[in-house]
């Protein structure tokens, strides 16, 4: 455990904190005067908590598995024994599949991605967010994705459930409309991070275009959570395009536009 005593600051929760967006969110966080509960499946989170402590914030490293009932109720313990109220709730954590859905991947892998991105978001909002409203006040995030605006051949799971984050956000978002609690979808297009090795689409057309640098990512959503927004779509002009053609094209040609830049081999040159 890395802690200053600086129980005045806020407190802010962030999963998928020891990489990428995650370790960049936890940094705004701290910029801004937060302490921090991190989370991450991985040993990295106690060194990220280490290096976030340095600059003056009480930092609790949770290492956890969200992809399962119990390692999220690990971390509402956590936070629990804090006795501290949350103002704030990052919701990142997410892993990715990619390939022929019928052929190239194992069943387990594809529900290990529901769980995650789906089945931890629902979770700690469950557990979470409850304490939010009837203190009137706080700020839930959650990493959604530009995937979320279209089908996604070969990465077909991982669209659906971001799909589902946007969807989730908005509907909590209304149901939490006059109670003090704002809720915001973060939708980064593609980032500079360890997503596309981890998920098998490197030889994508996608993985090996242009990609947004994850810290103004995270200083994007930041600002969209604190502002109140409903969603912000973070990175460069194309992430907002592509937005802003999934509001208007018919899910056929989306779905055939995506599969140029996600099927299997396409990023060879």
């Amino acid at each position: 455990m890395s802690t200053t005593e600086s129980t005045s600051r806020p407190l802010a929760v962030v999963t998928g904190a020891s990489s990428g967006i995650g370790l960049e969110l936890a940094r705004v966080f701290v910029e801004h005067g937060f302490d921090l509960v991190v989370a991450a499946e991985n040993g990295a989170v106690e060194d990220v908590a280490r290096d976030l402590a340095a600059g003056g914030a009480r930092v609790d490293p949770v290492r956890a598995d969200l992809a399962t009932y119990s390692g999220n109720e690990d971390l509402v313990a956590v936070v629990e024994e804090l006795g501290r109220p949350v103002a704030a709730l990052a919701v990142n954590a997410g892993i990715g599949i990619g390939g022929d859905f019928v052929d190239d991947s194992d069943l387990r892998a594809h529900l290990r991605v529901v769980e995650l991105n789906i089945g931890s978001a629902v979770h700690l909002a469950k557990r979470l967010v409850p304490p939010m409203v009837e203190r009137g006040e706080g700020r839930v995030l959650f990493t959604s994705s530009v995937a979320a605006t279209g089908p996604g051949p070969f990465h077909s799971v991982y669209a659906a459930s971001k799909a589902f984050l946007a969807s989730f956000s908005q509907s909590l978002r209304e149901e939490l409309r006059d109670s003090g609690v704002t809720v915001t979808a973060l939708m980064p297009g593609p980032t500079d991070t360890d997503f596309f090795r981890r998920a098998g689409m490197e030889d994508t057309k996608v993985a090996t275009g242009p990609k947004d640098d994850p810290a103004e990512v995270a200083r994007e959503g930041f600002e969209a959570l604190m502002a109140g927004k409903d969603h912000v779509v973070a990175g460069a002009l194309r992430n907002r395009a592509q937005a802003a053609a999934g509001r208007v094209l018919p899910d056929p040609v989306k779905a055939r536009a995506m599969r140029t830049m996600t099927e299997p081999g396409g990023g060879k040159s």
